[in-house]
């Protein structure tokens, strides 16, 4: 049953991703009664699920079973298709409900700060990966008819991400939700060599080891990395389990070190300590700069609780924002424990709520049963909205 809006307290929560329904969750496990609308300016929920995670990783994105859960609560509102500073200010916001909980995420591509950043083949990582997930503000990706060796610079798992899903086959594609363009301008595209390039050194490197060994087990493209570079020790002064990451890391690139360029289709070059100084046209036929994001700004002060990215910055993976997600909600709990519920009329415009995205989630599953596919996503703003309507 619906609590009536005059006796319990609202609580706004400003981006539909993880960290913003790990914060949901952390709020309804200690007060059921709260209410709770989860805005998004896109008109579909779960944010770097759906938008940022590679195509290819269906298992990181079935996550989304358990958000989808908490927004079939009673008092749960999804108000998609809702931008704030365009359909309500940050004011009206904190105006209308008792606490705000930002989780907008960092979605700017940080820039590399070197000559030849600006030029037409540079791309952000997250403008390619947003471009291969259909995100609707990014429709048009890189011409890659004529790409044979492409720079991708950064030593974490979203370059690791970047690289795989260009070295991938379309059969190891098929069973993705890669948008049809981008996987056929992949699968079409001349290439030959993927460099993914490091600042420093491997031991230094942050990514994962079940996703650096991925990267050993590709159909048409071999790993390779100079051996003389990775005759280095691991940081004796990290922590335990930063220590067994990395040692793993090296044994993995080791074996690639073992690998023979040019022995399948493709060769993912590892390269380490080599900081980019500039970019200039004929070393690569495309860059892509996987180097961290920046964020845009929102008020700080009373009743505002950032968490996830929008919090502590580019870092940790999607489960890292559950145990954040939840301390932030406990302090949102103290704080409308001293305030009585704001009462006046719901403050929230017409928007895309959970029956619109259940009929694009709907419309986008079903066409992908007919490929055999997980889905095939609607990336046109206006038919995101068409179908959202019914």
């Amino acid at each position: 049953m619906l609590i009536d809006a005059s006796m319990t307290h609202r609580v706004a929560i400003v981006g539909a991703g993880p960290s913003g329904f790990y914060a949901a969750d952390g709020l309804l496990r200690s007060r059921p009664d709260l209410r709770i609308d989860l805005i998004d300016r896109l008109p579909t929920p779960f944010g770097l699920v759906r938008a940022g995670v590679a195509p290819d990783h269906q298992g990181t994105k079935a996550i989304v079973r358990q958000f989808e859960r908490l927004l079939a609560q009673p008092d749960v509102r999804f108000a998609g298709n809702v931008e704030i500073g365009r359909d309500l200010s940050w004011e009206e916001l904190q105006a209308g409900y008792d606490a705000v909980i930002v989780a907008i995420g960092m979605a700017i591509d940080r820039k590399l700060g070197v000559p030849g950043e600006e030029l037409p083949f540079v791309w952000g990582s997250w403008k390619f990966v947003a471009w291969l997930n259909g995100h609707p503000d990014f429709r048009q990706g890189p011409d890659l008819s004529a790409v044979k060796k492409v720079a991708v610079i950064g030593n974490g798992n979203v370059a690791l991400d970047v690289a795989r899903v260009l070295a991938k086959s379309a059969d190891e594609m098929a069973k993705s939700d890669i948008v049809s363009e981008a996987g056929a301008a992949i699968a079409a595209a001349p290439l030959t060599d993927i460099y993914v390039i490091g600042r420093r050194g491997p031991e230094q490197a942050s990514f994962t080891g079940n996703e650096l060994a991925e990267m050993g087990r590709l159909s048409r493209a071999v790993a390779v990395a100079d051996p003389a570079a990775l005759a280095v020790e691991v940081p004796p002064g990290d922590p335990t389990p930063e220590r067994l990451r990395k040692a793993r890391n090296l044994e993995i690139l080791k074996g690639f070190a073992r690998n023979e360029p040019g022995s399948k289709p493709i060769t993912v070059h590892f390269v380490f300590n080599r900081p980019t100084a500039a970019i200039e046209p004929g070393e690569f036929d495309l860059v892509i700069t996987c180097i961290g994001y920046e964020g845009v700004a929102f008020p700080k002060g009373e009743g505002v609780f950032p968490v996830g990215w929008a919090k502590r910055g580019p870092s940790g993976t999607i489960p890292t924002n559950r145990a954040e997600s939840h301390a932030v909600a406990q302090q949102v709990i103290a704080w409308l424990k001293e305030r009585d519920p704001k009462s006046g009329p719901d403050p929230m415009p017409l928007s895309v709520d959970l029956a619109g995205w259940h009929r694009i989630d709907k419309a986008e599953v079903a066409a992908g049963a007919r490929q055999g596919r997980p889905r095939v996503k609607l990336t046109d703003w206006k038919a995101l909205l068409d179908t959202a309507e019914g």
